[in-house]
Parts: structure tokens; sequence; C-alpha cells
């Protein structure tokens, strides 16, 4: 229950703060990719400002033994870049510069009943199903 509601809070969090800053909003994707038109820098500030306070407090966090709510610290081992995240993170990047949204900011968007979010979000959904599909009968080397 704890996880649960922990898990509820920092989302919570998140979507708070993608409202905030403005990047629930496509065109402000869109309009930082325009760098020959009208180019809007303020993602780069939210980026910069997310990276900043991770840096930060993941180094803070890291020196106790365990979480808070956890016996264990679960963090990734891989490192090597594998054709599989490069041609996902080139699938990403393009569909991201092409609609102006990306996986958490269209969730969040889900709040405000219009019709385009829940479009983007039915066709990621759709889209990792079919990917867990072609990975059942493909067997993709990850």
């Amino acid at each position: 229950m704890k996880k649960s509601f922990a898990a509820l809070v920092a989302g919570f969090i998140f979507a708070l703060g993608l409202e905030i800053s403005g990047m629930t909003q496509p065109q402000k994707v869109i309009g930082f990719l325009d760098i020959f038109g009208s180019w809007d820098p303020s993602l780069i500030f939210v980026m910069v400002g997310a990276i900043g306070l991770h840096c930060i407090t993941y180094k803070l966090i890291r020196l106790r033994k365990a979480p808070l709510l956890s016996s264990d610290w679960y963090v990734p081992t891989k490192k090597e870049i594998t054709p599989a995240l490069i041609i996902g993170s080139i699938i990403f990047g393009i569909g991201w510069g092409l609609s102006g949204v990306c996986p958490g900011p269209a969730i969040t968007s889900l709040a405000s009943f219009e019709f385009s979010p829940l479009v983007f979000v039915a066709s990621m959904l759709t889209g990792m199903c079919l990917f867990k599909q072609a990975d059942l009968i493909f067997k993709f080397k990850r």
C-alpha cells in the first residue's frame, strides 16, 4: 500500500510539473524543434532543470543502503548500445518530433478530456501490444 501511494504521489508531482512547465502542449516541443522558425527554448530549460535536480538528488539518495520502501536498489545494469536500442530511439524521436508529444505528457493530457491525447495514447498502447506480439513471434534480441 505504501509503494502504491508513493507511486501515486510521485506521478501526481510529475504530472503537475509537466503541466506547469507547459510540456503537455505539443506546440512547445514542436516550437523547440523549429530552430529556423519561431524557436521556443523553454523545453531545454525544463530538461536542464530536471537533469540538474536528478544529478544532485540521485547521489544523495544512493548514499542510503536501501530505498525507503524496498529492501534493494533496482538499478539498470545493461550498458551496451544495441541495434534495437538505436532503432527504438529513432522511432521514438520521429514520433515525438511529428506529434510534439511523448508518453508522460500524453498520459497527463488525458485529464484534459480532449480527443488528440486519447488518440495518441491509444496508438501508443496499440504499438506496444503489436511489438509484444512481434517479440513473441520473432524473439527480438535485446
